[in-house]
């Protein structure tokens, strides 16, 4: 009886240590699986044909160039701005009220159409790429040419307004030279600007040199 408890021991034991073994083979072909499955992602996600496609298109690009160019703005700052506000979705309407691929609020649009003299504005029309963009870009020219080319100032203005810019200005000391972009006081325009910025930077990455 005790020859046979020990038989039985001895069977249990190696049952266990065979359990453990098979665990830690999956756990690590898992391991290896996922690894490969990230390395694989990665090297797929560095193609600039699937970065075009998936990570950052660049539709109404013909659009984009013809306003940017007529309103003396870089296509590719006026493409990351797209990018950032309504990812190339012309239909994109926000909780305020800023439509379209720029999302320009009303009111800021029909400013836009006084100082260019543009009688035929409607908020219809606004949401048109055409106008979107040709609005747009002219108040990106805009907002450049009063921080003095200065595009963290710029950008914040086009999210956060041209008065609090102005405010943070006055209130911080910041000069035209300013720089540091952690020291804007609204996280969420922090956020924007430098999400903007590198979305210039991919832009100009995947579109500034023709293949």
């Amino acid at each position: 009886m005790d020859r046979e408890d020990e038989r039985l021991k001895r069977r249990r034991e190696y049952l266990l240590r065979k359990k453990e073994f098979q665990r830690r083979t999956w756990s690590c072909a898992v391991g290896i699986i996922i690894l490969l499955m990230a390395f694989v992602t990665f090297f797929v996600m560095q193609q600039k044909s699937v970065q075009r496609t998936f990570m950052f298109p660049y539709e109404y690009q013909q659009i984009v160039q013809a306003c940017s160019e007529e309103n003396n703005v870089d296509e590719f700052l006026v493409a990351a701005v797209i990018k950032s506000e309504s990812n190339f979705k012309n239909n994109a309407v926000s909780t305020p009220g800023a439509v379209g691929l720029m999302q320009l609020m009303p009111s800021t649009a029909e400013w836009i159409a006084s100082e260019m003299h543009d009688n035929d504005y409607s908020k219809e029309r606004l949401e048109t790429p055409e106008i979107n963009i040709y609005y747009g870009s002219w108040y990106l020219s805009r907002l450049l040419r009063d921080f003095h080319g200065n595009k963290i100032l710029a950008l914040a203005a086009y999210n956060a307004g041209h008065g609090n810019v102005e405010e943070w200005m006055e209130q911080y000391g910041w000069d035209y030279d300013f720089s540091d972009i952690s020291a804007i006081p609204f996280r969420e325009t922090e956020m924007y600007v430098r999400g903007v910025l590198r979305n210039e930077k991919k832009y100009i990455e995947l579109y500034g040199k023709r293949e």
